[in-house]
């Protein structure tokens, strides 16, 4: 498996495995499915800002993607970034998801961020797990702040200093 900054190519594969956790899971807060119009303005933002967009390929075929944006758009939030982290369903549990934080925090590390957050839906145990064994620790709860599949979500927040 090799891991590398996503290209042009990699789009639609990107965006079919988030359209399939928008519709199947509450790993994203969203309802709506997103086009190509969205995915190519996204990575195109991505670029502009200077934040990476990682892809875990085998045999050619992207098999998920990290990547990491602003946490809050003001200032004095410069230094603090949230990352995502999905793969698609056929490859989970397979070492993907611990390669791709690998190289998000690396990256981070390497331009500078201080600290790393994520958001993630409570009821997800084997996320906060899984960030656990890379240094997070949880630093937030908030209660029914999130809404889908007609029902109240909980997001927790964790956090890893990165220098």
């Amino acid at each position: 498996m090799e891991i590398r900054k996503a290209e042009q190519t990699d789009l639609t594969k990107i965006l079919e495995i988030l359209n399939y956790e928008t519709a199947n899971s509450t790993a994203v807060y969203d309802d709506m499915q997103r086009d190509e119009e969205f995915i190519q303005t996204w990575f195109l933002e991505k670029k502009q800002l200077g934040f990476p967009v990682f892809v875990a390929l085998e045999n050619g075929e992207v098999l998920g993607y990290g990547t990491y944006g602003k946490y809050r758009p003001h200032d004095g939030f410069r230094f603090t970034v949230e990352h995502s982290i999905y793969i698609s369903k056929e490859n989970r549990g397979g070492g993907i998801g611990k390669q791709l934080m690998e190289k998000l925090i690396d990256s981070a590390k390497n331009l500078g961020f201080h600290a790393m957050i994520a958001g993630i839906d409570a009821e997800n145990v084997k996320s906060c797990k899984f960030h656990e064994d890379f240094g997070f620790t949880e630093v937030g709860r908030l209660k029914e702040v999130g809404f889908k599949f007609d029902r109240w979500l909980d997001l927790v927040f964790m956090q890893k200093m990165l220098c």
